[in-house]
């Protein structure tokens, strides 16, 4: 340690005996009480510690993400936390976020996603429909030019924007289809070609 340091460490110290000393003496009638809220906030302040540094083990289980295997041909995906699996997909250069479900037919864009993708939802022709568990929604028939799942591309793939409120795009069976393996094991889905 530096000159300068211990300086620091020497003027900290006394500091904090000061403001230690004020509460004991401003407490002195209530120190088991100022002793407990002491020890609260300790333990508080090293629990944000020990967070911060164990957070990087953690992560993957509080925010799970896609891994491609390296053969490039597989590709893996953690179930969420809330019991989903989540697909970040590549549709015309811009990655959109989908919840896999095989009760879906098609991929259905929100409206949200189709604006960000290029898409003018307010130009689209709704001549579809669609029977979700909220109701019959209007959709409007789209084709992607390019989607890419990690190194796995297609082209011109057929979708759907829904007319309604929906809080995400669904990742449903036609393109499901187009691999050759699916499975879903231990926590995790598979997609094989």
């Amino acid at each position: 340690m530096s000159g300068d340091q211990i300086e620091r460490l020497v003027y900290l110290g006394l500091l904090g005996t000061a403001v230690a000393g004020y509460f004991i003496a401003a407490n002195r009638r209530r120190l088991g009480e100022l002793a407990r809220h002491a020890m609260l906030w300790g333990l508080i302040f090293v629990g944000v510690i020990a967070g911060f540094g164990l957070w990087s083990d953690i992560r993957d289980d509080v925010i799970p993400r896609q891994s491609v295997v390296a053969d490039g041909s597989r590709i893996e995906v953690p179930r969420a936390f809330d019991g989903h699996y989540y697909l970040t997909l590549s549709l015309n250069g811009t990655p959109v976020q989908f919840v896999v479900d095989t009760g879906a037919s098609e991929i259905v864009l929100s409206q949200e996603d189709a604006r960000r993708i290029g898409l003018d939802p307010a130009t689209l022709i709704y001549s579809g429909s669609a029977g979700t568990a909220n109701g019959v929604v209007r959709t409007a028939r789209v084709t992607l030019e390019q989607v890419a799942l990690g190194p796995v591309v297609d082209h011109r793939v057929p979708a759907w924007v829904n007319q309604g409120e929906m809080s995400g795009s669904l990742l449903g069976m036609t393109y499901l289809q187009r691999f050759d393996r699916i499975e879903i094991a231990d926590g995790r889905l598979v997609l094989e070609r």
